[in-house]
């Protein structure tokens, strides 16, 4: 099971707590893990991810094992720790201000 930890606007739109378990088939990369996330919540589609693009959202940011993870290509295996359920993937939503 991997862990994915949401910020609290998406976990108030999915109506659940901070952390979800999902299960992933085959590689474990940031694109199958968000596939995982928005086939089991469906209102998420859109918000982290571009509908067209598959890009990110401009203001959340993907990190795990202490990592920034936002600028890696969607493909790239995520760490094993992340991928045996040891360590969350974390979606953090970026703070601006001026």
């Amino acid at each position: 099971m991997i862990r994915v930890i949401l910020p609290q606007h998406l976990r108030t739109l999915a109506r659940v707590g901070s952390e979800v378990e999902l299960e992933v088939e085959g590689r474990v990369t940031q694109r199958s893990v968000l596939d995982a996330l928005e086939a089991r919540y469906p209102m998420l589609r859109g918000t982290i991810r571009d509908h067209v693009t598959q890009q990110r959202r401009p203001f959340l940011r993907f990190f795990a094992c202490e990592e920034d993870l936002s600028h890696e290509p969607p493909d790239a295996p995520l760490p094993d720790s992340v991928a045996s359920g040891a360590e969350p993937f974390l979606i953090i939503g970026a703070i601006a201000g001026g």
